[in-house]
């Protein structure tokens, strides 16, 4: 893997770039962006455009304020409570994901603004950090490998090939890798292309959508989806992509607290625009630099990608997505997951500190919150000696 080197770091010091790697960098995270974009859309019928103009309003901003590749992510947690309870049950509406998002938004605005957000963070050990980074890495290679193997070979195609092209500056793999599967989703699924040409182009009508909220939509929204996922975020989306965006580019660095209200102001923007739950994230970061951004043009590139198709193509995005197959979201999955997991691969000293960092990544790559707790449990009782490794 291609990995940032200290001489390509102070270019993000200087300004945002918009140059062919940071276009193809501003893909790096379409491995998580699509399929739960997708299931928003497809499985609880969430307006496209309320969705994609959220998503491309805050990545438009973040971009140009963090100047670095901060990336702008659907919160995993409540997309896939929201999704799974959604094609089971009709607990969770759309005007539950709307509040969701605003109880998330309220919850991290207030966190980032009174300092908190700081003050909790300097309670988690070094080791839990480490070991969520890690964990996280682990868990997006393994995530990409299940959605590679119903189609390996298109997977291996595709997979040697951006490797053979990581460092490569004139052929951005990327680029080649995109190109690849949309050829192969066409070349199986030739009707996409007419169905596309087909779809209508047009400006839809804006709408305030917490207008839709009654008391039972709110109760579900902040109880099943935000409130559980309060920990992750902590643990991902302020604590280690704040470690993550400060190793590699220790130029621009950032703080708890501002990646908190960046948080919180996101959040609210999204609610009342129809769009979803969303946060920073380490993996994303590791996503947009494993192909080749090094400054917050990437995160405007595809910001401003996104504000496009909501406004003029937001009824196409369903086929537009379907044009890529799984197996090449999952090899972008994949190689996100190892560029996350090669920065966290220096192990702390001591042992019990090994034994704590290596615990908490394997219950993160389960699920997040639950290492994050384990592994400040552990660290308690390695304090008080009631473990010895």
């Amino acid at each position: 893997m291609h990995e940032p080197s200290s001489r390509s770091v102070p270019d993000a010091a200087t300004g945002n770039r918009y140059d062919r790697m940071e276009w193809a960098g501003a893909f790096g995270d379409l491995g998580t962006l699509i399929p739960f974009v997708a299931a928003y859309i497809g499985v609880l019928k969430l307006d496209p455009f309320g969705v994609l103009f959220g998503f491309g309003l805050c990545m438009l901003a973040c971009g140009l304020y963090y100047k670095t590749p901060i990336p702008v992510q659907p919160m995993k947690a409540i997309g896939a409570v929201a999704v799974t309870q959604a094609a089971q049950t009709a607990l969770v509406t759309p005007g539950a994901v709307y509040a969701a998002a605003l109880a998330t938004g309220a919850i991290w605005l207030f966190l980032g603004l009174s300092g908190a957000a700081t003050r909790l963070s300097r309670a988690v050990p070094p080791a839990v950090v480490l070991g969520i980074t890690l964990g996280l890495g682990f868990g997006f290679m393994l995530e990409g490998v299940k959605m590679m193997h119903n189609d390996w070979p298109i997977a291996a195609i595709a997979g040697l090939g951006t490797l053979l092209l990581m460092a490569n500056r004139t052929f951005p793999a990327m680029f080649v890798l995109l190109a690849f599967g949309a050829a192969v989703g066409l070349w199986r699924q030739p009707h996409l292309l007419h169905e596309l040409a087909q779809a209508p182009v047009g400006l839809p009508s804006p709408r305030f959508a917490l207008s839709e909220l009654g008391w039972n939509e709110l109760m579900v929204g902040v109880a099943l989806l935000a409130l559980p996922q309060v920990p992750l975020t902590l643990g991902n989306a302020v604590i280690a992509i704040k470690d993550e965006n400060n190793r590699l580019f220790p130029h621009r660095p950032v703080t708890e607290n501002g990646l908190a209200t960046s948080t919180g102001i996101m959040n609210l923007v999204s609610s009342t625009a129809g769009g979803v739950p969303m946060c920073h994230g380490a993996g994303g970061m590791a996503g947009h630099v494993a192909f080749g951004a090094r400054t917050g043009g990437a995160v405007v590139i595809l910001g401003v990608i996104l504000l496009a198709l909501a406004l003029f193509f937001s009824s196409g995005v369903a086929l537009l997505f379907q044009v890529f197959p799984l197996a090449i979201l999952g090899v972008i999955l994949f190689l996100t997951g190892a560029q996350l997991a090669l920065g966290s691969s220096v192990l702390p000293a001591d042992k019990n500190e090994r034994y704590i960092t290596l615990a908490t990544a394997a219950l993160c790559m389960w699920n997040v919150a639950a290492g994050f707790v384990a592994g400040l449990l552990l660290h308690w009782m390695a304090k008080r000696r009631w473990i010895r490794m």
